[in-house]
């Protein structure tokens, strides 16, 4: 949705195409830029320099990173974390080459990010000029839109028609490549104004106006009503649509338990009644058994990845399937539905809420199954081992913190370790590299979100490998005082791959074997100025460390020195099917209570 223009006194007034852009991320409500400066771009940063010193009430607040990488993640988690947009503003050449990784990871996962790149001047575009490189080719494949002003004229309106393009419809990042005698140029600030994109206008107004009819409703009740065992298989786009609420109004009148994708964490109180948590390759054991007995699936901004659908013929096999997504091009592409509808989660949830509030339904015998699979297939984990368990961390934190806290990660066993045990009350709590699997993502991304939520304790639980790639980014901490704290598992390796090795490459550890790596990573943060840098290795020491940790007014490092062979469990291998997941030695699985107590696990009902 578009936002409402602030007042600007400076409309009508001369100043450069630097100082336009900064006027026009102010109207658009922007408080905080993430970027790194350079040659390209540092018309528009003395800009910001001068924006500031005239407006001393209204400042836009500039955080410079270790590496541009970092500046455009910090912006994801800024978004992510807010719901707002998020601006990155870099140089040209390597620093937005530096920005593609984040950039694709926006596109992936439909989070609204605008990064801005100085570019050389119009005349040396093509040149191989210094610091030049081809950044709208580049991005064109990764973003959701990129613009190369040409035309100085039409600056003002570009950037913000960038903002408009990334908030609506299916979010996702806008890059605008400006070059630098177009920020030197003088003309005169609108303060209004966009470009004529008539195609995508015109399919906003069917997705803005598209509603639930009465007969299409009818439909979807027919199927829902003849089901007995209905389960609502909830998104990303749920959070991005903020139509958690009436997911969640919808899930307890007809009292349909849900399961959530990796994205979809927080649409729904985690700790709720009818909440499953998560599917998929790494999802609760009962999550996956609910999908494979569910007669009626309800998929809400979700769009079937191969993380929870590898084999789309199996997947909800004896199912009819109700698909509400914005984006038409996700209906049927990777599993055919039986009723679907393109539009707005929150204004679809709320259609069909209003038609079927009425009609009566008993699902209480499946609801009560669903709990009791929750019950009998609990996630769990070796609590005798002499080592500390990841998952025991993740454990006693989400104790601390009681699901208020938000969470960010890097990628490996530790994201999902932190996806199983850690509870989420609200949505835009939970930060993490879904579509992409970026590792380098958690450490900047959490200080983006604690910029833009500093009302919460925002935590970074990272692994050793992550954390390598964008460790610059402790610095950023220090440097700002921002108290974001950072909980590393180490476990000496990249414990996903070391996993994936041991079950399905007979124990080759290509590549991944890094026990002569002797970083120290407790005296790295202490070179970056954290004040709290501790490491435990004994399980007697961990709680009232994490406690003291939790509590540090500043930003706090962690090291906790985890067991190498603690495996994610459940784990549904590449390319296989929720009936050959393996639970492993502490979780029960189906068949295994088949076997000791000829549980009936047919259609009973």
């Amino acid at each position: 949705m578009a936002v409402q223009p602030k007042t600007d006194q400076s409309v009508g007034k001369q100043m450069s195409g630097a100082d336009m852009i900064i006027h026009v991320l102010a109207e658009q409500g922007i408080d905080t830029i993430f970027g790194y400066s350079g040659g390209a771009i540092l018309p528009t940063y003395d800009a910001i320099f001068r924006y500031n010193r005239e407006n001393p009430d209204n400042t836009l607040n500039l955080v410079v990173p270790a590496n541009e990488q970092g500046a455009g993640f910090m912006a994801a988690g800024y978004s992510r974390a807010t719901g707002k947009v998020g601006v990155s503003l870099v140089t040209s050449g390597p620093a937005a080459t530096n920005s593609v990784t984040p950039v694709r990871d926006c596109m992936a996962d439909s989070v609204p990010m605008v990064l801005i790149c100085g570019q050389v001047a119009r005349a040396a575009v093509g040149t191989d000029a210094f610091q030049e490189a081809p950044v709208f080719s580049i991005m064109s494949s990764c973003a959701k839109h990129v613009f190369l002003v040409k035309d100085e004229r039409e600056l003002e309106a570009t950037v913000r028609t960038a903002f408009e393009i990334a908030r609506s419809g299916r979010p996702g990042p806008v890059v605008v490549d400006v070059p630098k005698d177009v920020q030197n140029y003088i003309g005169v600030y609108q303060g209004a104004g966009m470009l004529p994109l008539h195609g995508y206008q015109r399919r906003l107004e069917l997705i803005n106006g598209s509603r639930v009819a009465d007969g299409h409703a009818a439909r979807f009740f027919e199927l829902l009503g003849a089901a007995k065992r209905p389960l609502i298989y909830a998104g990303g786009g749920v959070i991005l649509g903020d139509a958690a609420q009436e997911l969640r109004a919808f899930a307890e009148h007809f009292q349909i338990p849900v399961v959530t994708t990796l994205m979809g964490i927080g649409a729904l109180d985690t700790a709720g009644d009818l909440c499953l948590r998560m599917l998929g390759m790494h999802g609760m054991a009962y999550a996956n058994y609910a999908v494979m007995d569910c007669d009626f699936l309800f998929a809400v901004g979700a769009r079937f990845d191969d993380r929870v659908c590898a084999v789309p013929k199996k997947f909800a096999g004896n199912a009819k399937i109700a698909h509400v997504d914005i984006d038409a091009a996700e209906i049927g592409k990777v599993k055919q539905v039986d009723w679907a509808h393109v539009g707005h989660a929150k204004i679809a949830l709320r259609d069909l809420l209003a038609y079927g509030r009425d009609i009566k339904t008993d699902f209480s015998k499946w609801t009560a199954r669903a709990r009791e699979m929750k019950r009998l297939h609990h996630q769990d984990f070796n609590r005798d081992a002499e080592i500390i368990q990841p998952q025991r961390v993740c454990e006693l934190l989400n104790e601390i913190t009681k699901g208020e806290a938000i969470i960010s990660t890097g990628v490996g066993q530790h994201q999902m370790f932190a996806a199983q045990h850690f509870d989420f009350k609200e949505p835009r709590m939970w930060l993490t590299s879904g579509s992409m699997g970026t590792m380098g993502f958690g450490l900047p991304a959490a200080i983006g979100a604690q910029f833009g939520r500093k009302d919460r304790i925002v935590v970074d639980i990272d692994g050793d490998g992550s954390l390598r790639m964008n460790m610059g980014e402790l610095e950023t901490c220090t440097t700002y005082n921002i108290p974001v704290k950072i909980l590393l598992l180490n476990n000496f390796g990249d414990g996903m791959v070391v996993q994936w090795q041991t079950l399905y490459y007979e124990g080759r550890f290509s590549g991944t074997d890094k026990s002569l790596h002797k970083k120290d990573f407790v005296k790295a943060a202490q070179a970056d100025g954290f004040e709290f840098a501790r490491r435990v290795e004994r399980e007697e020491d961990l709680k009232k460390t994490l406690e003291e940790f939790v509590a540090f007014p500043g930003p706090a490092f962690l090291e906790v020195i985890v067991d190498k062979e603690a495996f994610v469990y459940p784990m549904v291998g590449p390319g296989m099917y929720y009936d050959q997941m393996l639970t492993g030695p502490y979780i029960t699985s189906r068949e295994a209570i088949a076997r000791d107590a000829k549980l009936d696990t047919s259609d009973s009902f």
